[in-house]
């Protein structure tokens, strides 16, 4: 049966009231859950994994990235590079914002102008500083001119373009993407509906309803009630058996990921500034244990922000193999003296922010229990995820655990590391500085060839691992859960929800 849209909001509400104990779900949507809040569906302003995954199923960029990672046609029908700092992009034509209005050169200068707009603040506004200028060349065509050779200049051309006229603070920008913005209930629930007149295709489901459930245990007891078709990255690993032995009403899809976790350290701290103290910190984690016990085996270690299958992946680095006696001569070097040796009195105290997020904290107890054997006593804060992350990106922390999702090109080097990159114009949040750092991550920029640009890129990762701003953890195995019955979803590496729109209802 058809659930008239007039009746959606209502039935809604009847979904995600706790009291309701077999609720309903609207007749052709898509119920996806997320364990934390989007920061915003503002493309020039986000940042965070939850709302990357809903911005992806909104807009769409100049170009994309296809299955390998490689830039593909999008809003942009072709390219032509006129010369190293030009380049003219034609716009197909008829593509229509979700509220009606033609997308035109405008709404493409538009959108890059306002990130660079230092009033806009926006945390992207770093990675587009090569632009010189944007030229309308009639309603269909852009032309960029860069201020120098820019390497990665189509690769930061995914950025969403929003229309021009956008003003609105209380609604997010409309897109152009497979699916429109309904609403919004704070940490609760988005809607998004399928737009009829995508210009890519049709899009098989009717929409798709994001639950947002921060605790672990209230997304398993809803997924093994049937309320929720879709589950990524978002279930622990040790609950898997279980849903398994319900295999007649799940699929379970995994894929080696490029999601990257890590420990960052905020550099300006008095005691973390020194590097033997990182070093020791990095030596008394055991990942291998972290691994195997806490994420059974659905990861692998990291070596740096890069996964290995990337290009420019540099595997001859250092690795800080768990070592707890050269930890404890490294804090003794550093003048970090144990007060009473195996007693219960430690070297100094160290505040470890973490999310809400059960596996998180599981995962920073365990780091807390390995750093207390060689004398450093961790306190672990957990916080809402919108308190977490803004203390992050404000550079209020000492250490904390974050993962990158969707690596692509390793100039995301450059927007970490850069001591430009400090926010809002960048994410260097711990104050890391290198001027050898600096020159060859701008010289990775310019350079054109594949091959001497991976030679660069091999020397900034050795030298990061050598410094440690981060401590490299591991790299995820994507998961996903599917309620059977909905076909055609593809889990792809970089995490992305988009294969949604070729999603359907298998009625057999």
């Amino acid at each position: 049966m058809k659930i008239p849209m007039i009746l959606l909001p209502i039935l809604l509400c009847l979904i995600f009231t706790p009291s309701c104990s077999q609720p309903s779900i609207p007749d052709g949507y898509v119920i996806v859950a997320l364990e934390s809040n989007p920061s915003s569906l503002d493309p020039r302003i986000a940042t965070d994994a939850s709302s990357q995954k809903i911005i992806r199923l909104i807009f769409n960029g100049l170009v994309k990235l296809d299955e390998n990672m490689r830039p593909a046609p999008d809003l942009a029908i072709r390219w032509e590079k006129i010369n190293d700092l030009a380049f003219l992009f034609h716009l197909r034509k008829g593509v229509k914002f979700h509220n009606g209005k033609e997308l035109t050169s405008e709404d493409v200068k538009f959108t890059f102008k306002s990130i660079l707009n230092p009033s806009l603040s926006s945390p992207h506004r770093g990675s587009y500083q090569y632009i010189k200028s944007i030229e309308e060349r009639g309603r269909y065509a852009v032309i960029f001119r860069l201020k120098k050779p820019y390497s990665p200049f189509l690769t930061t051309m995914t950025m969403p373009i929003i229309p021009a006229d956008y003003n609105d603070k209380e609604n997010p920008p409309p897109g152009t993407g497979p699916f429109k913005f309904v609403r919004w209930i704070q940490d609760e629930w988005i809607e998004l509906k399928a737009n009829d007149g995508f210009f890519d295709g049709e899009v098989r489901i009717k929409g798709v309803i994001f639950r947002i459930i921060p605790d672990d245990t209230s997304r398993f007891l809803e997924l093994q009630k049937g309320n929720i078709h879709l589950i990524l990255n978002a279930i622990e690993p040790e609950v898997l058996p279980l849903v398994n032995k319900r295999s007649r009403l799940f699929n379970i899809m995994t894929r080696p990921g490029t999601n990257y976790s890590y420990l960052g350290f905020n550099l300006h701290d008095p005691i973390l500034r020194d590097r033997r103290v990182r070093e020791a910190i990095a030596r008394g984690i055991d990942r291998d244990t972290i691994i195997k016990e806490i994420l059974k085996g659905f990861a692998y270690p990291a070596k740096g922000i890069l996964p290995p299958m990337h290009w420019a992946h540099e595997g001859d680095v250092e690795v800080y193999t768990y070592n707890p006696v050269r930890a404890r001569k490294l804090l003794d070097e550093a003048g970090f003296f144990d007060p009473d040796g195996p007693g219960p009195k430690k070297r100094f105290r160290l505040l470890y922010k973490t999310s809400q997020n059960k596996l998180r904290r599981r995962i920073a107890e365990v780091i807390q229990a390995q750093l207390a054997q060689i004398g450093i006593d961790v306190e672990i804060r957990s916080y809402e995820w919108g308190t977490f992350y803004s203390d992050i990106k404000s550079g209020n922390f000492q250490i904390y655990s974050l993962t990158w999702v969707g690596v692509t090109d390793p100039d995301i080097y450059y927007y970490i590391f850069h001591s430009s990159s400090t926010p809002p114009n960048g994410a260097n949040r711990g104050g890391y500085r290198n001027p050898e750092v600096d020159s060859l991550l701008e010289r990775g920029r310019v350079e054109g060839d594949e091959k001497r640009r991976k030679e660069i890129y091999s020397k900034i990762q050795k030298i990061i691992v050598k410094d440690l701003p981060y401590i490299s953890l591991y790299h995820s195995v994507n998961i996903a859960v599917v309620k059977k019955g909905l076909v055609g979803f593809i889990l792809y590496p970089d995490e992305s929800l988009i294969s949604l729109r070729y999603a359907s209802f298998n009625r057999e």
